[in-house]
């Protein structure tokens, strides 16, 4: 499907006047703009009215529980290596290396997920989680058996591409059981239980570092992720998956567009993984980052010019991002996202460091964040439902998150009291409204038959913008602590060592002492 081709894909009028859903198919606007039909405020109801679910609620209720293990596991996990990651490192003497064990992750997850969502199209929504879960429990095993920090690295990049399907694929179901209108209720719900994941994590992950030791935060999830594979299987569906387009004849292999999907992953890694590995560590002008970045473009311009005039069944329609219905969304929850992630990176090393605050504490001051994640997700939900409104939430999140950023700024400056450790609050409130309210603006504007392939433009921007704000993140605290120790320490013997040791070990910073330790933190 080429970019230029006019293909209806349901967009309605460019105003949240619009209903939630259309009443009649035949009344919508193509992708460039132009109207076909009129909206009116009572066409919210009528078109609920009118859509015939594919599940009952008890159906849908069971699917989604039986789902709910896999979601809860992807958010601890995330929430334990963000407390744990620097303990982790520091076991290996590579603190300076720690967000790899993070951003490892966030890259293979980005290029992997795109995928899921089309083989989900071919194969079925069942069959792709639980592949997904399967690659993820392997690669927990890989990092609690590693013995060094590039094998818990590599662990972390197997988990990445089994983590890309464990999220979307359910956010992917819901839009395939229930009318749009009620998709914010359904993922709030979703939200509480990964909330919930998220909050644990972290103090979870933390108390087992310190206690028998930080592999069996990975070990502990194996079992965990087994029982998720047996109750997806036993309680979910073989047939969930929405095709979309006619069925092609000849095997199912012959229908993935894996020239695209190559090409796409390659584009996505390769501009990427410069944030990483720049500053500090390699300038912006050296030649290997200029290279990846020519890399990236080239693989850019090859991925357009397959999807557009080659590929059969595109992995990604390049006409969606013609519409500002699914651009602007992506963009939000790009940038809220990388926002969040690199505040969530940052709070628990800097409890560690200026408080000497065990893992379990410091992963524990991610609490307040995530709960606010899971107020304003449940808020958002049933603002939307009762509502049918979205674009005032979206400036409310943006205003919330925008004030939490900068108290931050402003008031952490190594003596935080538990008043001002609650500044996260209002970031977590905006970020879980924002992911709420902006996945429902996309689902809501675009024909359902372009639902699946529209929301991995969402859920790969938003983990494109969580990789972007823990490797940005990383990069400024690594190069901020460098000059300000160059700049601070003065001629005090070792100078050298101690700058050296202060970014490569928790361990080493708190066991400073004097006059030396007060000008590290």
């Amino acid at each position: 499907m080429g970019i230029g081709t006019d293909t209806k894909i349901g967009f309605p009028q460019d105003n949240e006047e619009s209903p939630l859903l259309v009443s009649n198919p035949s009344q919508s606007t193509t992708i460039c703009g132009s109207s076909s039909g009129t909206d009116t405020e009572g066409d919210v109801e009528n078109a609920a009215d009118e859509y015939s679910p594919k599940a009952t609620k008890r159906s849908i209720t069971v699917i989604i529980t039986a789902l709910l293990i896999g979601v809860f596991i992807a958010n601890a996990d995330g929430s334990l290596l963000l407390a744990t990651n620097g303990w982790i490192a520091s076991e290996f003497n590579d603190l300076e290396n720690a967000s790899w064990l993070v951003t490892s992750y966030v890259l293979t997850l980005c290029a992997a997920q795109p995928l899921y969502i089309k083989l989900s199209d071919i194969y079925g929504r069942r069959t792709m989680i639980l592949i997904a879960y399967s690659i993820f429990g392997i690669g927990c095993a890989i990092c609690a058996l590693g013995q060094s920090l590039l094998i818990v690295v590599a662990g972390r990049i197997v988990s990445g591409i089994g983590g890309a399907g464990m999220d979307s694929l359910v956010n992917i179901l819901i839009t395939d059981l229930v009318p749009p209108r009620d998709v914010g209720s359904w993922r709030s719900y979703v939200n509480i239980v990964a909330t919930t994941g998220r909050s644990l994590g972290g103090p979870v992950g933390g108390y087992l570092a310190d206690t028998v030791g930080w592999r069996w935060s990975f070990l502990g999830q194996c079992p965990l992720t087994l029982l998720a594979i047996i109750s997806t299987y036993l309680l979910v569906p073989k047939q969930t998956a929405t095709r979309t387009g006619d069925v092609k004849e000849g095997s199912k292999l012959a229908r993935i567009d894996f020239a695209g999907a190559f090409l796409l992953a390659a584009t996505i890694l390769f501009f990427l993984l410069p944030l990483e590995i720049t500053g500090e560590k390699i300038p912006w002008t050296h030649p290997f980052v200029l290279g990846l970045f020519a890399s990236s473009i080239t693989m850019g311009v090859l991925f357009v010019v397959v999807e557009t005039h080659w590929a059969k069944e595109p992995i990604f329609p390049l006409n969606l991002l013609r519409s500002r219905h699914v651009v602007i969304p992506d963009i939000l929850v790009f940038l809220q996202l990388a926002a969040q992630l690199g505040m969530m990176y940052t709070v628990p090393l800097y409890f560690q460091v200026t408080q000497d605050a065990s893992t379990a504490v410091a992963g524990a001051h991610l609490f307040p964040a995530v709960t606010g994640v899971a107020v304003a997700g449940l808020l958002s939900g049933y603002l939307i439902k009762k509502t049918g409104r979205y674009k005032a939430l979206l400036t409310i999140a943006s205003a919330c998150a925008s004030i939490s950023y900068l108290l931050l700024i402003l008031r952490w400056h190594g003596h935080t009291n538990w008043l001002e450790s609650l500044y996260v609050v209002p970031g977590g409130f905006g970020s879980g409204m924002l992911n709420s309210a902006a996945f429902v603006a996309l689902t809501a504007t675009i024909n359902r038959d372009q639902i699946a392939m529209a929301a991995s433009t969402f859920f790969l921007s938003a983990n494109a913008g969580m990789a972007v704000g823990m490797a940005s993140a990383s990069a400024v605290i690594q190069s901020g602590l460098r000059s300000g120790l160059e700049a601070r320490l003065g001629d005090i013997p070792n100078r050298a060592l101690v700058i050296k040791k202060s970014m490569s070990s928790i361990d080493y910073i708190q066991s400073l002492e004097g006059d030396v330790k007060s000008i590290v933190i």
